[in-house]
């Protein structure tokens, strides 16, 4: 049973950051149609943006206490990752906004490579280590344990997908990013500009895969300028998992979708002796990939075009 509570507290904490970058994939293509695969390393460059902001905060204020060190180094890493990601839909994807699908799909990866690239020119190719900035010291949970870091990972993303929700079905803007999912070129008619709410839909989205990388950064105490890859592809499988293009969907995607990867990687290791454990935790979320395009495409939640944002 322990062993049981230790599993899904573990994949808990993962979906909810798998929920977070999913809603970022997921928001995009509900306005677009597009799958920006360069997702994931904007969370890379979040997560570096506050490493090298923390690092820096460390050294020229010592006296300043590791939470609020790491709060400004969020907000360092949200400002970056937002102007990086409206960079990208302004330079990337604008100008092929009427061009065949495989065009921006193309362009998308190329844009992943690049942040990748430059990332490494300007962090190093090196694994780095985040600094301990809360405290990590596991407490016990029903003979399971959990850290503090996890806690807030998970109340943080609770807080931050409730606060999206209410957002897109709330708020004058949502409704105006509901039309623009819905048609465009009506929404105009309407008085909605629709370049300005994707530009908003890619700066949410970026503020959000900000805030995972620096969870995970901070969670695992590593930073590196390929660590946004992976995240981003099972971020990818939870959206689809789910029905990409529906927020609730992304958000239940994820949180499956840890919970699989977790439960996976504990028991179906123990009954394999070990060939199929946390060392090759990943192929859970790829088998679940190829299960859902096979026998439900549309996603467990389907799409519903209202919950598009």
């Amino acid at each position: 049973m322990e062993i049981l509570l230790q599993q899904l507290i573990n994949g808990l904490v993962l979906g909810s950051v798998y929920a977070l970058i999913a809603l970022g994939y997921t928001m995009v293509y509900g306005i677009l149609q597009l799958i920006n695969f360069a997702h994931g390393d904007v969370l890379m460059v979040g997560a570096l943006t506050a490493l090298s902001t923390s690092k820096f905060l460390q050294e020229a204020a010592p006296w300043m206490p590791g939470p609020l060190v790491l709060l400004i180094a969020l907000a360092a890493a949200i400002v970056v990752c937002v102007l990086v990601n409206i960079g990208i839909e302004r330079v990337a994807y604008r100008p092929l906004r009427n061009a065949p699908r495989l065009a921006p799909l193309i362009t998308a990866i190329g844009m992943s490579i690049t942040l990748q690239t430059l990332a490494m020119l300007i962090w190093s190719r090196n694994y780095m280590v985040f600094p301990a900035l809360l405290p990590n010291a596991p407490m016990p949970l029903g003979g399971a344990s959990i850290t503090p870091v996890q806690v807030i990972i998970v109340l943080l993303s609770l807080a931050l997908m409730v606060g999206l929700v209410l957002l897109v079905n709330k708020t004058k803007l949502g409704r105006a990013m509901r039309a623009t999912a819905e048609n465009p070129r009506v929404a105009a008619l309407m008085g909605v500009d629709p370049d300005r709410v994707i530009v908003i839909t890619f700066a949410l989205g970026a503020a959000l895969a900000a805030v995972a990388g620096v969870m995970i950064a901070a969670n695992y105490s590593i930073a590196h300028f390929y660590m946004g890859f992976l995240p981003g592809l099972k971020a990818f499988t939870a959206a689809v998992l789910g029905g990409i293009g529906n927020l609730y969907g992304a958000m239940v995607g994820g949180l499956l979708l840890g919970l699989i990867e977790a439960l996976g990687a504990g028991y179906i290791g123990d009954l394999t002796g070990g060939v199929l454990g946390s060392n090759y935790q990943d192929i859970f979320a790829f088998i679940v990939l190829i299960i859902v395009l096979t026998l439900r495409p549309s996603g467990i939640m389907g799409e519903r075009v209202a919950d598009r944002a």
